[in-house]
């Protein structure tokens, strides 16, 4: 299991959308989720299809949070220039994990 980590602290536990066909896929089809996707590479996502809105954080290759963004279903948000990893968690678990922008994230296993 992976962890998302942000100045030594474990905000939640995430699951790594690395391939094609789970990037693709991403939270759709869940009713709820409790942690957080990692989708790499990305520049955007979409809410297209989902049961219930979602935190977005748009972040650099290096994990440095550019923007945070709570997205309604059948929505697609417009990323922030550089954007090359997003981050999904159901909506609120930024706002209780303390993730902003600004924020340096790391992945540990």
């Amino acid at each position: 299991m992976s962890w998302l980590v942000s100045e030594g602290r474990v905000l939640a536990s995430l699951e790594v959308a690395g391939n094609g066909r789970s990037r693709l896929r991403g939270l759709l089809g869940r009713d709820t989720f409790e942690g957080a996707l990692l989708i790499r590479p990305a520049r955007s996502v979409h809410t297209l299809g989902m049961r219930f809105p979602l935190d977005v954080a748009f972040c650099s290759s290096d994990l440095d949070v550019l923007a945070t963004r709570q997205v309604r279903p059948h929505r697609l948000p417009l990323p922030p220039r550089g954007t090359r990893v997003v981050i999904e968690a159901e909506a609120g678990a930024f706002e209780r994990w303390g993730l902003v922008a600004g924020q340096q994230l790391e992945v540990r296993s």
